[in-house]
């Protein structure tokens, strides 16, 4: 086992990783920009280094000031949590040529699913159904419009190297083609580099579904269930549950079992999430995270499995220790994203918080890097807290989420506690009738 890990990121999942270290037994260094020395992930690591001033260009993703940072420590190990540097390919082998070990995927894997077009066509080859579209990338309007053809208006236009809805454009007709692709191109290149893009039918009223698995170097892998992140907000996930209030027991065995198999197939090692749009019964494979998510949370108290912990240990050469049969799934978990935004204009809001009490009782987790006094800084993601409840049935769970959002007080800056709270008592909510597009619909119908 690891004696030290760096961890080379920054707020609640930091602390979520320092934590899961110290249940461990293993040393943690802290590396932080200036902007962040008081943070709680700092306060509490064995050590911490600074590497860079707020911009994260000079400091979190770093790489220099990050692998200097792990020698100088004699950190033989780095978790790069999510975000940042986390599906960097050329990290990762960085990482491995100066001996340290990465805990995620092999590079080749974070390379191979970077890309979004060599994923699908890997995907296919794997044997996951996926969304109709162009077999690789689009270079030029007589091309997409082929394409789109082939596949039937409404079309999406994606970036290949994307992430977060940057890239990605809809386009309702072939007059709407050539303005969607030469944004989505322009969008791509501004955001990631690289303006590949490719074309997928746009499905009108799909759920997103995304299936945890975990593997380890000796071959063996096991999927953790499904999660369900269909209420989004420009494409970022908003609240998270799971199980899925649409999947039948047979569906989540069968696309389980699909998912297992490929990852198998693939030797795929640690943990990583084979994303979905569902719709009329139908999986369409959309992209894999090579790392963990944001929402890992809610199939940590489905499971009782400690998804960092999990991370760790293959990456340091220990078997899973169990196998399919031995996983069971316990109650429902619903994780809402607590950011630091107005909840209706969602204007970023940085700042002092003045005072903090995060709720507690049987079924409330909070993971959260904030403390009364700290300085939410303007720099980066603005997610702050993660507050996730669990309980026996979807109904007890949502209770117990209310409840403990109407305890939760954060005071000193606007957040989207607000927003939570509201979504919770909508209809459509509580019967689990929603899709990707239901917020945005929803909220321009209220303006």
């Amino acid at each position: 086992m690891f004696e030290k890990v760096l961890i080379a990121n920054r707020g609640e999942i930091a602390l979520r990783i320092h934590r899961a270290c110290h249940d461990m037994g293993i040393r943690t260094v802290a590396v932080h920009s200036t902007a962040d020395a008081d943070a709680m992930h700092v306060r509490l690591a064995d050590e911490a280094v600074c590497i860079g001033p707020p911009p994260a260009s000079e400091s979190y993703l770093n790489i220099p000031a990050i692998i200097s940072a792990a020698e100088i420590t004699g950190a033989d190990a780095i978790h790069p949590g999510y975000g940042f540097l986390s599906e960097r390919a050329r990290f990762a082998d960085i990482v491995a040529e100066h001996g340290i070990t990465f805990i995620g995927p092999t590079a080749e894997h974070i390379r191979l699913m970077g890309d979004k077009i060599a994923a699908k066509d890997a995907a296919k080859r794997l044997g996951i159904p996926v969304v109709p579209g162009s077999d690789g990338p689009i270079s030029n309007d007589e091309e997409a419009r082929r394409v789109a053809k082939e596949i039937g208006f409404p079309v999406l236009i994606k970036a290949a190297a994307g992430g977060g809805g940057r890239g990605m454009k809809v386009a309702n007709s072939a007059e709407q083609l050539a303005e969607a692709l030469s944004t989505a191109r322009s969008e791509a290149g501004a955001s990631f580099g690289s303006d590949v893009v490719y074309i997928e039918r746009y499905l009108a009223t799909p759920r997103h579904i995304e299936v945890q698995v975990l593997g380890d170097m000796y071959g063996n892998v096991v999927h953790l269930g499904e999660r369900e992140c269909s209420l989004q907000r420009r494409h970022q996930k908003v609240l998270e549950e799971s199980p899925s209030p649409v999947l039948t027991a047979k569906e989540r065995e069968e696309i389980g079992g699909v998912v297992v198999k490929a990852m198998t197939t693939l030797k795929y090692l640690g943990a990583g999430t084979v994303e979905f749009l569902y719709e009329n019964g139908s999986f369409n494979f959309i992209e894999m995270n090579t790392r963990i998510q944001v929402e890992h949370p809610v199939t940590e108290l489905v499971t009782g499995i400690d998804l960092v912990r999990e991370q760790i240990r293959v990456a340091a050469g220990e078997p899973l220790g169990y196998t399919q049969k031995d996983i069971a799934f316990k109650g429902h978990a619903i994780e809402c994203r607590i950011n630091a935004e107005n909840s209706v204009t969602f204007a970023p809001s940085p700042g002092r918080v003045t005072s903090y009490h995060p709720p507690g009782g049987p079924g409330v987790r909070v993971d959260s890097a904030l403390y009364s006094g700290y300085v939410v800084p303007p720099y980066y993601d603005s997610l702050i807290a993660k507050l996730i409840a669990h309980g026996a049935t979807r109904e007890e769970c949502m209770r117990r989420l209310d409840r403990a959002l109407e305890e939760y007080v954060i005071g000193g800056i606007d957040t989207t506690i607000d927003l939570h709270r509201s979504l919770l008592k909508d209809p459509d909510i509580k019967k689990g009738a929603y899709d990707v597009h239901w917020l945005e619909r929803t909220m321009a119908a209220r303006r």
